[in-house]
């Protein structure tokens, strides 16, 4: 007569809101699949909104403005209260406690990301609203966030962190594997069949194409990339904006809206007084090319050789995207995470669960060929409940 054991499980929440600055993803996860975390199973998933003033306010904090450290504070109590919110919901849809959770991973909201700074200075910075305090007062569980910052104090990037996650879930020994997240930036992770993973921000993903959707059609992004593929690609806008020294420049390498912003836009659009006239929907499809090119570029520079790409983030359901995608790389399938177990709006929401876990157990993690840093580092800083 046999002894049934109990299921063990390990579960964590993540909860990611990123450039796109749409609202909260947040999943449980059971990490108890492998000893080292590598296997991830999604339990749950909850989502909400920003709300129309939290995302303006947001954007704003983005550049420089009047009583800013006071703003910022504001938002980052107003961020984790929706935080809080998904948390709540996630433990309601997946029948669990506050107690059976061993940690939240709490991202927080980009709003500067200066990783290269001088000497002198220290080096550089990134700045992620919130409020983890908060956020562990309100759910009564451990919370881990401030993920980036020890890796730039290593003389990382920061960014991307996801590589590492994506190697763990996705990495398959004797493949090349491909993984790539258009959220507002889009990044990309050369998972090598000999276990070695790179990564990178490849530019611009959605941040441009919301952008000017909200500004011609009021919409807060172009449906399935409904409205670009009514135009067409303005060869002579999309190689102005191809120049941008962003695209040559070497791994490792990592980007925000520092860079592109709507002002970046202008800037290309003035660059020719025949673009003043141009049709929006035009435009939309050149900055959608523009998405595209560049990560075809990147790609071809140093993705080689690759047998598949995997999308996720909320460009993987954007249809035209997908399609320019797998027209500019015909010999190799463009598909999205579903085929790899995990939808495409819960890949970086997981990951930052999977993340939280390295770091309550005190895992250094190897991003030396991804951002640069001097060496592995434990990243996070842990909030108890």
């Amino acid at each position: 007569m046999s002894t049934a054991h109990p299921t063990k499980h390990d579960y964590y929440i993540g909860l990611m809101s990123g450039t796109s600055m749409d609202g909260v993803d947040g999943v449980v996860v059971d990490l108890a699949a492998s000893v080292n975390g590598g296997g991830c199973k999604v339990i749950a998933h909850h989502s909400l909104p920003f709300s129309t003033a939290l995302k303006a306010e947001m954007l704003a904090l983005n550049t420089a403005g009047n009583n800013e450290l006071h703003r910022a504070s504001l938002a980052a109590n107003q961020l984790v209260l929706i935080y809080a919110q998904v948390v709540a919901g996630l433990l309601y849809t997946a029948e669990l406690e506050s107690s059976d959770i061993t940690a939240i991973g709490a991202h927080g909201q980009t709003v500067r990301h200066a990783p290269s700074g001088s000497a002198a200075d220290g080096g550089g910075y990134t700045i992620q609203l919130n409020n983890p305090a908060l956020l562990a007062e309100r759910t009564g569980i451990d919370v881990v966030a401030d993920f980036r910052s020890r890796d730039v104090a290593a003389g990382g990037q920061g960014a991307p962190l996801v590589p590492a996650f994506h190697k763990a879930v996705f990495g398959w020994a004797g493949q090349n594997i491909a993984v790539l997240n258009i959220g507002g930036i889009a990044n990309v992770s050369l998972l090598h069949a000999d276990g070695s993973v790179q990564g990178f921000d490849t530019g611009p993903g959605n941040v441009l194409l919301d952008a000017w959707t909200m500004e011609h059609t009021g919409q807060p992004y172009d449906a399935h990339g409904a409205w670009a593929a009514t135009g067409h690609a303005l060869r002579a806008l999309l190689d102005v904006a191809l120049r941008d020294a962003y695209f040559a420049k070497p791994i490792p390498k990592s980007t925000g809206r520092d860079l592109f912003h709507w002002l970046w836009l202008q800037e290309r659009l003035a660059a020719d007084a025949s673009f003043a006239s141009a049709d929006p929907a035009d435009v939309q499809a050149t900055i959608t090319e523009l998405t595209a090119q560049s990560i075809v570029l990147a790609m071809r520079e140093y993705g080689a050789g690759f047998e598949s790409l995997y999308v996720c983030g909320g460009g993987a359901l954007n249809d035209h995207l997908m399609q320019r995608l797998q027209s500019l790389m015909p010999h190799i399938p463009v598909e999205t995470t579903e085929a790899l177990g995990i939808p495409v709006m819960q890949v970086e929401a997981a990951a930052f669960a999977w993340l939280a876990k390295q770091c309550i157990n005190r895992v250094p993690l190897q991003l030396q060929k991804i951002t640069g840093a001097r060496g592995s580092r434990v990243l996070g800083a842990v909030y108890p409940a």
